[in-house]
């Protein structure tokens, strides 16, 4: 689903985003080249998965979409000289496959390997645990012991949770939903006796599920990356600078405080 940002969400745009671009650092403008790799269509077109609250949300009074991605997103428009349009996807598969076709110039997404085949990733600004909500009347205690035989453990389909864990599973079940709310639903309804996902989620999900327990270990740590559709190199080299100067400067660290995400860490540099 395609959501234009409103009139007076390009007025506020036009007097904050000068101010978080800045807050970056000295990182100057891209090239051309980089600027039409990365803007093609003259407008920086920012995908945005509004299913999980680390990445973005949508505001239910107001149909807004928000948060770290929507935030950074104008910020690097910003700095790319252009304006950004906002494009709400709520299903992660979709968006990623809607990468093959050039539908949208960056978005932010968990990094694993099997998406390297269509995305090229920045290096990671945001980290968060994974871990699982398990179910009320579950005995299960640790990460380890949920990995036994006849255990389902719900995930939406599609998500970095999802293919790291049919990837590592010795012996309990991943049961794919369509979406994150299905696989909430999953437990609610008894067909799961776990639902993986990060922690900031689970927390909020656990907190409306009386008897519902979020484990105190991770079984991984999801690491979130500006991605790019495969195939543009000058622009993944200009968005990888950003990226880094963002983290130094503590703009990451304030986009986190501003979305009120718990447990929720700036990625440490790379060494």
């Amino acid at each position: 689903m395609i959501r234009m940002e409103s009139l007076l969400a390009t007025v506020l745009a036009s007097c904050v985003i000068p101010v978080l671009a800045g807050c970056a650092g000295t990182l100057g403008a891209p090239t051309p080249a980089a600027a039409a790799e990365l803007a093609p269509t003259g407008v920086l077109r920012v995908a945005v998965f509004t299913g999980n609250p680390v990445i973005g949300a949508k505001d239910k009074a107001t149909g807004e979409v928000k948060g770290t991605t929507v935030t950074l997103g104008r910020a690097l428009a910003a700095r790319t000289g252009v304006s950004a349009t906002i494009i709400e996807y709520t299903s992660v598969a979709k968006m990623v496959e809607d990468a093959k076709t050039g539908a949208w110039d960056i978005a932010v997404v968990a990094f694993d390997p099997a998406r390297r085949g269509v995305l090229d990733f920045a290096p990671p600004h945001i980290t968060v645990d994974l871990t699982y909500l398990i179910a009320p009347g579950s005995a299960i205690n640790s990460v380890a012991e949920a990995d036994r035989p006849g255990v389902k453990i719900s995930a939406a389909r599609g998500a970095a949770t999802t293919l790291y864990l049919e990837r590592t599973l010795k012996q309990a079940a991943v049961t794919p939903a369509e979406n994150e709310p299905a696989a909430f639903n999953l437990i609610k309804e008894g067909k799961a006796e776990a639902y993986a996902q990060n922690r900031y989620m689970l927390l909020g999900m656990a907190a409306g599920l009386p008897g519902a327990r979020v484990l105190a270990d991770r079984f991984s740590t999801a690491a979130m990356c500006i991605v790019l559709p495969k195939g543009r190199p000058a622009a993944l080299e200009y968005v990888g600078a950003f990226v880094r100067e963002a983290r130094k400067s503590g703009l990451i660290a304030r986009v986190i405080e501003d979305a009120g995400l718990r447990g929720v860490e700036v990625a440490r540099e790379a060494p």
